[in-house]
C-alpha cells in the first residue's frame, strides 16, 4: 500500500498537474459505440453499487480501473461485480489497473479511463473531483461532496471548470433522480401548496456500524476503516446522510438557502468509543430571508421510529416527499394527489443512465453548484449544533475551518477526535 505523505494542500497541487497526463476524452463518444472506460475510486458497498449501475447504464459502458485505500475493499469488490450476471462480462480490471493506495487515483486517471465514480469517504470528495476535473473526465460524485467548507469551496470551483470544458459532472443526491420525487416537487413549482411557508425535514434512522480495532492496526487505519464515526471523514451523520432532504428543502425552495441556522445535538444512545466523535441527533432550525423556516431533524440510534421524509407547508395546501410506497403526496382545497406510479425507474440507475446519456448526446450534466450548497446547507447545521452559535451562511462559507489529517499515510496523525461541545466548541 502507498504511504505518502501527502497533505490535502499537496493533493490538491497535484491534482491540478494530472490534467497534464491525461487529456480530456468527453469529445470521443457522443453519438458512438465505441466504449466508455469507467474508473472506479472507492471501492466499499455503494462504489460496488454505482460500478454495476454505470455498466449498466450504457451498452459500451466498461469498468477498466479501480482503486481504494484497502486492498481487500477492491477485492471483494471486483469479486462481487464478477458474480453479477448482467454486467460481469463488461468488468475488466486487469491486475495492473487495480491501484491500492491513498494517492493512486492519480494513476487510475492516468490509465485511459474516460468516466470515473467517486465513491470514497466525503473527506476526498473535493480532491478528486479536481483531479479528475483537470484530467478532463466525466464523474459521477457520490454525496455529500465535502466536510467542511474548505472543501464545498474547492468542489463550486471545480464544477465551474467542468462546465467550462464540457464535462459532466452527476451527483449521487439521488432523489433528484427518482420519478415520484420529481413530479412531486414540480406540483410545488406549480404551485399546488401555494407559497412555502415551513418545511420539516426529518431523518430518523437505527443505529450504526463500528469495526473493531485490530491488532497492528494505526490510528489511521482504524479511523479509515470506521471512516463514518469520525468527522473529518464523514462530516457527521446528518451531513453524510441527511444531507438527501435537505437537499429536497433546497430543490423546493428553487435553490435559494437560507440566511441563518440555529441547532442542538449531541450524544445520547451511541456514546461509546466505538462510535467515534460524532452525534446520535441533531436538531437545527434554518431561517430564509422572508421568515420561511426549515426544522431539520434527524437521530440515529437503534430501536426507534424511523422517519425519512420532507413535508412542507403551504399557504394553499400542505405536501409529503417520504421514501416510502403511497409517500409522495399534495392536499390542497382541490383535493388529494398521491404518486402511484408501480413502474417507476430506480433512482440509482436513473442517475447513471443519464450521466451516460449526456456523454452520448453531447449535452453535458451539471449538478455541481446544488451538490455544492445543499452540502454546505448540512454542513452549516452542524456547525450551529456543534458550537451552540447563530451560524450565518455567509459565515459557513466563508469558513477557515479544514478537517485535514497531518499527511495522508498511514503512520500520520488524523485530526483528533474530540466530541463538540456547545458553548465550548469555537466556530472557525
Amino acid at each position: 500500500m502507498r504511504a505518502g505523505a501527502s497533505t490535502r494542500r499537496n493533493f490538491l497541487q497535484a491534482a491540478a498537474t494530472t490534467g497534464a497526463l491525461t487529456s480530456g476524452a468527453h469529445g470521443l463518444h457522443a453519438a458512438g459505440s465505441d466504449a466508455i472506460r469507467v474508473g472506479l475510486i472507492g471501492c466499499g458497498d455503494r462504489g460496488t453499487g454505482a460500478a454495476a449501475q454505470a455498466l449498466a447504464a450504457d451498452p459500451g459502458a466498461r469498468l477498466v480501473a479501480m482503486a481504494d485505500a484497502f486492498e481487500d475493499r477492491l477485492t471483494n469488490s471486483l469479486e462481487m461485480l464478477g458474480t453479477n450476471e448482467a454486467i460481469r462480462s463488461k468488468v475488466d480490471v486487469a491486475p495492473a489497473r487495480r491501484f491500492v493506495g491513498f494517492d493512486t487515483y492519480r494513476e487510475l486517471l492516468a490509465s485511459g479511463v474516460d468516466v470515473v465514480l467517486l465513491c470514497t469517504p466525503p473527506h476526498f470528495r473535493p480532491i478528486h473531483l479536481r483531479a479528475a476535473v483537470e484530467a478532463g473526465k466525466h464523474v459521477f460524485a457520490e454525496k455529500p461532496v465535502a466536510v467542511d467548507a474548505p472543501g464545498v469551496r474547492s468542489v463550486i470551483e471545480s464544477c465551474r471548470l467542468a462546465a467550462s470544458r464540457g464535462l459532466s459532472i452527476v451527483s449521487g443526491l439521488c432523489l433528484r433522480y427518482d420519478d415520484g420525487f420529481r413530479q412531486t416537487v414540480r406540483r410545488i413549482h406549480d404551485g399546488a401548496v401555494g407559497g412555502v411557508a415551513t418545511l420539516l425535514a426529518n431523518d430518523y434512522r437505527g443505529g450504526r456500524w463500528a469495526k473493531p480495532r485490530q491488532p497492528g492496526w494505526t490510528e489511521m487505519h482504524y479511523q479509515m476503516r470506521n471512516w463514518y464515526n469520525f468527522t473529518w471523514l464523514s462530516g457527521d451523520f446528518n451531513v453524510e446522510q441527511h444531507v438527501h432532504f435537505l437537499d429536497v428543502c433546497a430543490w423546493i425552495m428553487k435553490e435559494q438557502y437560507p440566511e441563518k441556522a440555529v441547532g442542538m445535538g449531541g450524544r445520547q444512545v451511541l456514546t461509546g468509543p466505538e462510535y467515534g466523535q460524532i452525534y446520535d441527533h441533531f436538531s437545527v432550525v434554518y431561517e430564509y430571508a422572508d421568515g420561511i423556516r426549515l426544522v431539520s431533524n434527524c437521530r440515529q440510534q437503534p430501536l426507534c421510529k424511523n422517519d425519512l421524509s420532507v413535508r412542507v407547508l403551504g399557504t394553499k395546501g400542505r405536501a409529503e416527499l417520504v421514501e416510502r410506497r403511497g409517500g409522495l403526496r399534495v392536499r390542497s382545497a382541490s383535493g388529494e394527489w398521491v404518486y402511484q406510479n408501480r413502474q417507476s425507474r430506480n433512482m440509482y440507475q436513473v442517475e447513471h443512465d443519464e450521466l451516460f446519456a449526456s456523454i452520448r448526446g453531447g449535452k453535458p450534466i451539471n449538478n455541481g453548484e446544488y451538490m455544492a450548497r445543499s452540502t454546505l446547507l448540512a454542513i452549516m447545521g452542524r456547525m450551529a449544533a456543534y458550537t451552540g452559535r447563530e451560524i450565518t451562511w455567509q459565515m459557513a462559507m466563508d469558513s477557515k475551518q479544514a478537517l485535514d489529517p497531518s499527511a495522508y499515510a498511514w503512520d500520520a496523525r488524523p485530526p483528533a477526535a474530540v466530541v463538540a461541545v456547545p458553548g465550548q466548541t469555537r466556530f472557525l
